[in-house]
């Protein structure tokens, strides 16, 4: 088998979580069971750029965080990250598009952690999310989702 065809391949699609918005900078998130994703993020959330219009975390990253700290899982909330999925290696899908709901992203790099973890989980918190803090994305296609929808990676041409 060709390395290439082992990266295109996924033992099952994801799951959508959580969606979670950041009405305004450093105010409290905002977790909601359906949002609109417009060209520049979801509908709702605080102004982001292109490549950064969209981000993503791994649930099960939540307690690998929570691990490195010392403590149990983290809130997602914490973590400020807009959509919580499961069951699928985000970073596995670096550069590939995924399909939830109706709207189509395209994963554009990791999600790097800022100087406010150290804030929120104290001494330590930076180095505990790197690595674990998800990844940015941008809109390809806009459109809904909802909580329970399924995370599925598009094929090379995006189909």
């Amino acid at each position: 088998m060709q390395m290439q065809e082992m990266i295109r391949r996924h033992a099952q699609p994801g799951r959508l979580e959580a969606i979670l918005l950041r009405p305004e900078r450093r105010s409290e998130v905002v977790t909601v069971a359906q949002a609109d994703v417009g060209p520049r993020g979801l509908e709702g959330d605080h102004g982001a750029s292109e490549k950064r219009a969209v981000t993503l975390i791994q649930a099960e990253h939540l307690a690998v965080i929570g691990a490195l700290l010392g403590t149990g899982p983290v809130a997602a909330e914490d973590l400020r990250r807009n959509l919580v999925v499961s069951g699928i290696n985000l970073a596995a899908l670096r550069g590939r598009r995924l399909r939830i709901g109706s709207a189509e992203l395209e994963l554009t790099g990791i999600c790097a952690p800022c100087s406010r973890m150290e804030e929120v989980f104290g001494p330590g918190g930076y180095s505990a999310v790197r690595g674990h803090g998800g990844m940015c994305a941008r809109v390809v296609v806009p459109g809904t989702l909802s909580t329970g929808d399924s995370v599925v990676p598009q094929d090379a041409g995006g189909h």
